[in-house]
């Protein structure tokens, strides 16, 4: 039986090495294919293949046009733009993903960076790819990125944390959910939003869950929930929850003062933040802190995926 909770993760096709780029290669990631691919449930997608180009193909680039970029191939001209529109508009319809991945720089997928052309001349390097504007728009609050982004660990480790973050929500707002499990969801991840944003909206809405009808405050809560974990976390913040999670533990001087040793280290930039929070992991399970060893901050995703092992910048 399938984990309610296991992500789901739209991505180019091309990431996990099926051969559907234009000149019938692949951009295989080992990341994805070989890391994450155990932890999660991938949704292929080719927006090119799915427009009926088939591979080989020709190329197609973005060009300047007064009512917008159009989608072009090089060098027949076919105009492939109205076709794009169409496959996202259905495709955002089915849509159902904790995340997406796209590829970077594609004029159909890239979600930074991508040329935009008028004749021979590159006149802007800031443009998305349409199908991945069409999904940025429709979907504003879902975890997105481009393979390329993915290789900064700081990056990495945001899009992963947001996506188990959506996954489980997804799994509790599916599901047959009561006031109290909106509360206990609350209650798991308030150090987690913590590290990214003040928790006091989302705390309001879980509180309110018990006098207001569901399906309204249900919207309402993920829309708060997913916009918290779309700030950026700073080492200031982790320090910030970290310092929290200390709190909820009875340590003697000696153990208080030494994780507060390792959390300052972590400030000044010296070790990753996977070694206080080890530490604390470690106390919370001495002192049997249950409601410190429930947060998920302390275990926001599968720990072989050692996010967390970097020095912060």
């Amino acid at each position: 039986m399938r984990d309610s909770q296991r992500p789901r993760i739209a991505v180019s096709s091309c990431l996990l090495g099926a051969p559907v780029r234009y000149n019938g290669g692949h951009s295989q990631d080992r990341f994805l294919r070989h890391l994450l691919s155990e932890h999660v449930d991938w949704v292929p997608i080719c927006p090119e293949m799915e427009i009926g180009l088939g591979t080989p193909r020709d190329t197609l680039r973005l060009e300047y046009a007064p009512g917008g970029p159009r989608l072009i191939t090089g060098k027949t001209r076919q105009d492939h733009t109205e076709s794009i529109g169409t496959l996202a508009a259905s495709r955002i319809a089915r849509l159902d993903a904790d995340g997406y991945v796209f590829k970077a720089k594609s004029p159909s997928c890239g979600v930074h960076g991508v040329a935009l052309h008028r004749g021979p001349t590159v006149v802007d390097h800031r443009q998305r790819g349409l199908f991945a504007a069409a999904v940025l728009a429709a979907c504003p609050l879902l975890p997105v990125e481009d393979e390329g982004r993915l290789h900064d660990p700081v990056l990495r480790e945001a899009f992963v944390e947001r996506v188990f973050a959506h996954a489980r929500l997804r799994a509790l707002l599916d599901g047959d959910w009561r006031p109290r499990d909106l509360m206990a969801f609350q209650a798991r991840h308030k150090m987690q939003i913590m590290s990214h944003a003040s928790y006091q909206e989302t705390g309001r809405l879980a509180a309110a869950s018990g006098t207001r009808p569901g399906d309204r405050l249900a919207v309402e809560y993920a829309e708060a929930f997913q916009r918290a974990l779309a700030n950026r976390t700073t080492v200031g913040r982790h320090v910030n929850a970290l310092q929290h999670c200390l709190g909820m533990l009875d340590l003697d001087g000696l153990r208080r003062d030494d994780l507060l040793d390792v959390i300052e280290s972590y400030r000044d930039r010296q070790v990753a933040l996977s070694v206080p929070i080890a530490l604390l992991r470690h106390h919370a399970r001495g002192e049997k802190a249950a409601y410190l060893q429930e947060q998920t901050y302390l275990r926001p995703y599968p720990d072989e995926l050692a996010l967390r092992n970097h020095i912060a910048p």
